[in-house]
């Protein structure tokens, strides 16, 4: 076999459609449209979520809650996850962006008290609870509460 020997198998290739080629084609005369109506016209489309007139359901649905105008954009990092790095490091926004444990290097990051703080580190972050502050002095390390940017 050689390459300009090779063909496609009976029924894999088949012509596209020529619509309104005719009365004979199948697809002549209204071209696959049917007989009047909107979707016959051209430019005959029908918006997203419009019901023909009726009130849409979207207007029907009572609206609930309330969405802040302002993100808060917090990342959350747990003390148990501290323990990822070595004894003395700097940790700050870049390294824990660096090891994976926030998405962001620039949003503002919370450390909580989950977990147990094994290692002496220097902790850089936006905020700290309280009782993660506590814990962190008690392994020995420091905590650094920077300002967020706004």
């Amino acid at each position: 076999m050689k390459l300009n020997e090779l063909k496609a198998t009976d029924g894999a290739r088949k012509d596209r459609k020529r619509k309104g080629q005719g009365i004979a084609s199948g697809n002549g005369k209204t071209g696959g449209r049917g007989h009047k109506g909107q979707k016959s016209r051209s430019g005959g489309k029908v918006a997203r979520g419009f019901e023909g007139g009726q009130m849409p359901l979207i207007r029907r649905v009572p609206k609930r809650g309330f969405t802040a105008r302002i993100d808060n954009d917090l990342q959350v990092i747990n003390l148990g996850q501290l323990n990822a790095f070595d004894d003395g490091a700097a940790v700050d926004a870049a390294a824990l962006f660096d090891a994976g444990l926030v998405r962001s290097a620039v949003d503002p990051i919370k450390l909580l008290a989950t977990g147990e703080l094994t290692k002496k580190v220097t902790v850089s972050v936006t905020a700290a609870s309280a009782q993660a502050a506590a814990k962190v002095a008690a392994a020995g390390g420091t905590l650094n509460l920077a300002k967020a940017e706004a």
